[in-house]
């Protein structure tokens, strides 16, 4: 291969310059000092984006746990004992919530947290309409939920983050009555092709330095260094939501905190080794770029044979990998070349995601909003809207309904982990998140109701009884 071709690191063995075997791990993300964190113990782990749509860690520090109990304790003691209680298939017309929020609004009300948090549902499971009354109702687990110490409302025994009003509105206009529906929802996090040259140039200048046959601490600090302002911010890009909504920064941190983990830089709470702590020079590309991408698992979709009930089944996230190479002008191009570390890292980041969901919120919350924007798609493509004969007027209007009241994350700084393993340089990572709800409603994804339970679960739901103004029930 022409040295043009060539990592700056791999110039550094052919020039003679140094016998270093330094794998240097680039992530476009700001990593701070994060360990494993979930929603509770010693400490939680969040972001923050500043004024100028920088992102930054947050971490919250609890080592006794005495800010979560007196949050939980407060809480326990004031949310209404009904919406408190636990219960295994909470239901909520949303039809009927956007009416009482109406009328909160025309008597000089506000939203409550009732509202705010969907009755304390922790998730979606169900999807039903029910033509006679032109209820559109979801239902799922739920439960008390209180604040903990790093700021997302969590169930009181799951320590899940319960599903968010603003949220579902974000994927409700994204799919709205009378309007074409969004073919993607993402998060991309990518470094400048400027950025990727400067870091290739900044390689050539280390490799005509005298460094020994194994850079000290310092030598190798200032390494990091150099590589990271080289690189320099990298760029956030969302489609398909506002990239002010709470809906876009979940995306954010989901996509940054899985790539901490995959460079070693973030210990996450359940067991699954880092990409890093797998990969052998060997098998890494020249110039690889390593991008991991969160997808849908588009087969979690089962519909009723007259079309009437919608189900979720299993937790419809997949982490995928899409190998690319850098260029010597910063570009980037497909690889052929397989990396088997990162497949097992994706293979097994997927197999566990289940478990970290249940102790890390951030990958909750994202499979809520997977689920929010497949949910969503269904209602529109049923035109349940225009059985229901529900034009969506306040929830469609950020004017009368604002869910754009967050700062856009517009860049991360670059993070740079130094490992000593190997001969070559692995070079950042990418990806992001891409959600395209409507493949998972295709014939060959939707999965049948063979037996007809699901149709006969829409029939236990009494609509029965409900009193002006209730949303709600169990």
């Amino acid at each position: 291969m022409a040295s043009s071709m060539m990592t700056p690191w791999s110039l550094l063995h052919t020039q003679g310059r140094t016998n270093v075997a330094i794998c240097l791990l680039i992530s476009m993300l700001y990593a701070g000092q994060v360990a494993a964190q979930g929603g509770a113990g010693p400490g939680a782990a969040g972001i923050v984006v500043d004024a100028e749509g920088v992102l930054h860690t947050r971490l919250v520090r609890d080592p006794s746990g005495q800010l979560q109990r007196q949050r939980l304790a407060q809480a326990r003691a004031t949310l209404n004992r009904d919406l408190a209680s636990p219960s295994k298939m909470r239901k909520v017309s949303l039809n009927r919530l956007e009416a009482e929020i109406f009328e909160q609004f025309a008597s000089g009300g506000g939203v409550t947290d009732e509202m705010h948090y969907l009755a304390g549902m922790t998730r979606i499971d169900y999807v039903f309409f029910y033509p006679e009354s032109g209820d559109i109702v979801i239902a799922g687990p739920a439960g008390g939920f209180f604040e903990n110490p790093v700021g997302r409302m969590v169930g009181f025994t799951s320590g899940r983050p319960v599903l968010r009003l603003e949220d579902l509105v974000v994927a409700l206009r994204a799919f709205p009555p009378g309007r074409a529906p969004t073919q993607i929802i993402g998060v991309s996090i990518d470094p400048t092709p400027e950025g990727l040259k400067r870091m290739r140039e900044t390689w050539i200048q280390i490799g005509r330095r005298q460094l020994g046959p194994r850079p000290n601490s310092a030598q190798t600090q200032s390494i990091v260094d150099a590589l990271g302002d080289s690189l320099g911010r990298q760029t956030v890009t969302i489609k398909g939501v506002s990239a002010k909504s709470h809906f876009a920064q979940v995306l954010v941190e989901a996509d940054y905190r899985m790539k901490l983990i995959g460079i070693g830089l973030e210990r996450p709470p359940v067991n699954i080794p880092s990409w890093v702590s797998r990969a052998k020079s060997s098998s890494i590309a020249r110039n690889a770029l390593q991008r991991w991408y969160f997808i849908p698992d588009y087969e979690s979709v089962r519909v009723s044979e007259d079309d009437l009930a919608f189900e979720l089944v299993g937790e419809s996230v997949r982490l995928v990998s899409s190998d690319e190479m850098v260029t010597a002008d910063g570009g980037r191009i497909a690889s052929s070349q397989v990396d088997r570390a990162s497949q097992i890292f994706t293979t097994t980041f997927t197999k566990r995601y289940p478990e970290l969901a249940s102790r890390s919120p951030v990958f909750s919350e994202l499979r809520n909003l997977i689920d929010l924007s497949l949910v969503a798609a269904f209602i529109q493509r049923q035109d349940y809207y225009g059985q229901a004969d529900w034009t969506m007027e306040l929830f469609s209007s950020e004017q009368e309904f604002p869910v754009e009241n967050y700062t856009a994350p517009r860049q991360v700084e670059t993070a740079v982990n130094a490992i000593w393993k190997g001969g070559r340089l692995l070079t950042p990572i990418g990806g992001g998140v891409l959600i395209q709800p409507l493949k998972a409603l295709t014939d060959g994804n939707q999965l049948a109701d063979d037996n007809g339970e699901l149709k006969a679960r829409r029939a236990t739901v009494s609509l029965e009884g409900l009193e002006d103004g209730q949303w709600w029930w169990d």
